[in-house]
């Protein structure tokens, strides 16, 4: 039974920090395509960064791109979302997501497991 667990959330003023990590389990993730997405208040969930396991392939969305940055670490079986330069506008809950397919997609219907979620708000 595949498990996403994210964690790294929590509040943050404008210009902070934060990483938030989504540890996998349940099988080999060696041909999946893992995903962070966000939620606000209100809002669909929209696509954010994701990343292809193997070959560690990145794509980001324009609304995100040059501050966040999403890394996976083999050993741990854990993917990362580094986030610096945050702003108010990127207050929501974000998820981890995992789809088994090889394409990259930014349509959250694509991925079949996701994380419970964490959130992130940025003060300003």
């Amino acid at each position: 039974q595949v498990q996403l667990v994210e964690s790294g959330g929590g509040l943050v003023q404008a210009g902070g920090s934060l990483r938030l990590s989504c540890a996998a389990s349940g099988r080999t993730f060696s041909s999946y395509v893992m995903g962070w997405f966000r939620q606000a208040p209100g809002k669909e969930r929209e696509f954010v960064a994701a990343i292809r396991w193997s070959g560690g392939s990145t794509f980001y969305a324009d609304s995100v791109k040059g501050r966040f940055t999403i890394s996976r670490d083999y050993a741990k079986n854990t993917v990362y979302l580094q986030m610096n330069s945050l702003q108010p506008e990127d207050t929501a809950v974000y998820y981890c997501a995992a789809d088994p397919s090889s394409f990259v997609s930014v349509v959250p219907g694509s991925y079949e497991y996701w994380g419970q979620g964490t959130q992130v708000t940025v003060s300003s």
